[in-house]
Order: C-alpha cells, then structure tokens, then sequence
C-alpha cells in the first residue's frame, strides 16, 4: 500500500485511498507532474500510492503546443483522465486534454474529500496501539481452526503494537473501504457520523474496538465540525429628504430583521455614507444568501423614504486582514471624530 524506501521524500507519506490498486480505464485521477520528456509528461498519481503514469504529448492539449511548459510544469497538480491500464507491467497512460471544466471541479472534490479522510486516519493510526481493528477477532478464528472446529476460543495475549503503516491500512480495510461502499464516500459517512455516529459505524461488518471508536468519532468531530466564518458586506445610504438620518436607520433595521439565529446581521457605520452589514455562520451559502435579503430590505426601505442605496462590496468571505483594515479605518473615522459635539451614545448602532 505504501512506497517503497527508494520513493523520493515527496512520496514517502504516499497512499491508496482507495480499494483498486489501480484507477479504471475512463476515471479521473489527480496527479503531480515529476518531470517532463520528449514523449510527454511523467506524473504520480496522488491518490493511488504515488504510482507512476504518463501523459502522451498528443495529450496535453486539443491545440497546436507551442510550449509545454506552458502547458503543463513540473511540481503542479493536474487532473487527467485514464486511457490505458496495464495491470501486469504497471503503466498508465493519461490525458489532459479530454478533462472539461466539469470533471476538473468532480475531481478535485473527490480529491479533497479523499485527503481530509486520509489525514483522520493518520491521526487515528498514529495515536493507536495494541489490537488493531478486528485484529483480535483474526486471532481467534485462526485459534479456533488449529485447535478444531468444537475446541473453545482461547485468546492469545496481543502482539507488540503493530506499525503506524499497518495500522492506517487496517482503518481503511476495516472502517474507511466499507463505509465508502455504503455511503458513496469515507467522508460522507464521516460527516454523518458528527450526527449519527451509532447508525454510521453499525453498517461495518466488525465492530471497532472501544479504544479506536472513541479516537476516530473525537477526531471527526475536531476535524470535520463546520467553523463559523465571517461575511460582510458594504453598502452606501444616502437620503437627502427630511427623514434624513431616520430613514437611514429604518433601513438598516429592516435589513437586521433579515437575521436568522444560525445567521445573525449586524450593521455599523464605517463613515457616512458607508455602512457595513456583517455576520458569522457556519454556511457561507446561506449566510450570503441572507446578506442579499438584508440588502434588498434595506434598498426597499429606504428607497419608500426617498434615499438611496448603493452596494459597494458584495457579501462575500473577509479575512482577518479585511476586519483589521475595517477597524483601522472606523478607529480613525473614530478619532477624527472624537471632538465632535452632539454625537449620539449610540452611534455606529442601529
């Protein structure tokens, strides 16, 4: 399953994250390109132990090739699709060309999901030790049938705790395979058991050791449980009628009533006219969704009074840097205005 001493340093984590040890004719596959020839480009397969396959040159592209390079350098990731497996020889031809938009996105989703189960089954392996999965079952059949179908199960004291490598190709013979067979995917499968752990792991056909359920369900829950992200979104209002500043914050309101409890909306002024309506969910599709409901109420409302409101930035995810421009910017907002008389307890909250 694994590389062997003679992979470079690149492949020695290396793995088969899947059943096959080779992928099908037809299947996309993600691979790192190692080095580019004459013929082609030589690539590993990333998700099938770092194997080693061949992307023709009449392959890398459906125009006329000017520079491979440009096409293709060594040390990026590509998806290809597989034209040709020669099981007994172990060559696998590839191509770039004939991969759409569609299959690079089915790909690398697949490839994404494959990594986040390979790494909790790394973490999981290499916090085990003792009895593998099912490990102690193996042990008793096999003492049953030396010593005759009738003669009583005598377990054997455990082994010495098997290696980091035995282990993790254990999980994924015992847990990770199977659960792909039902589920479609490990990581679908883990990602119902943050919910329904007792219905996922029944399925498997051996029930996991104690020690080894109890690691892998706390390192799903640390590694798979959805982090609440901040979206924002700026807008200018502006109203020149004699509703003014009133009609400013009835439209902010309106847009705060847009909040759900799992997306919340707050709005703040930045500067006049520049307000910024903002939020925390763990959904960025909902909460963009929701952002986009607010702006409308806001534009509604305030638009009724005779104003305006113009979308400066989309919602959209910020970075910690976008929050520390934004508060650089209302901390200096907020000095400048510091002398200012008849400012409101409240200001900057609607």
């Amino acid at each position: 399953m694994f590389c062997d001493s003679r992979a470079t340093p690149l492949f020695l984590a290396a793995m088969r994250y899947y059943q096959q040890k080779y992928p099908e004719v037809d299947e996309l596959v993600m691979v790192q390109v190692q080095h580019i020839a004459e013929m082609g480009a030589y690539v590993r397969l990333l998700e099938y132990d770092g194997i080693e396959g061949m992307i023709l040159l009449s392959e890398l592209s459906r125009r006329r090739i000017r520079s491979v390079q440009k096409l293709i350098r060594v040390g990026r990731n590509e998806v290809v699709v597989v034209l040709r497996v020669d099981n007994e020889k172990g060559y696998i031809d590839l191509s770039k060309r004939r991969v759409s938009p569609e299959d690079i996105t089915r790909c690398e989703e697949r490839y994404m999901k494959s990594k986040s189960v390979a790494s909790i089954l790394r973490h999981v392996a290499s916090k085990l030790g003792g009895d593998l999965p099912g490990e102690r079952e193996k042990r008793s059949r096999k003492k049953g049938a030396a010593d005759g179908d009738d003669a009583p199960v005598i377990d054997e004291p455990p082994p010495p705790a098997a290696g980091e490598a035995e282990r993790l190709e254990m999980l994924y013979e015992t847990i990770a395979w199977p659960l792909g067979r039902t589920y479609g995917h490990p990581y679908d499968a883990f990602k119902l058991a943050l919910t329904e752990p007792d219905t996922v792991f029944a399925t498997l056909p051996n029930p996991i050791p104690e020690a080894t359920h109890a690691l892998l369900t706390a390192t799903i829950a640390r590694r798979l449980t959805p982090q609440p992200i901040k979206l924002r979104a700026d807008i200018e209002l502006t109203c020149y009628t004699p509703a003014g500043i009133d009609a400013i914050k009835r439209a902010l309101r309106a847009g705060e009533k847009a909040s759900t409890e799992a997306v919340p909306i707050k709005a703040k002024l930045v500067a006049p006219p520049l307000y910024v309506l903002s939020t925390n969910a763990t959904d960025k599709f909902a909460a963009v969704e929701r952002l986009e409901r607010a702006i409308e109420g806001i534009q509604a409302s305030i638009e009724d009074e005779g104003g305006n409101c113009v979308v400066k930035m989309k919602p959209k995810a910020v970075s910690e840097s976008d929050e520390a421009d934004l508060a650089n910017l209302m901390a200096k907002v907020g000095q400048e205005n510091a002398e200012v008389s008849g400012d409101s307890d409240d200001e900057g909250e609607f």
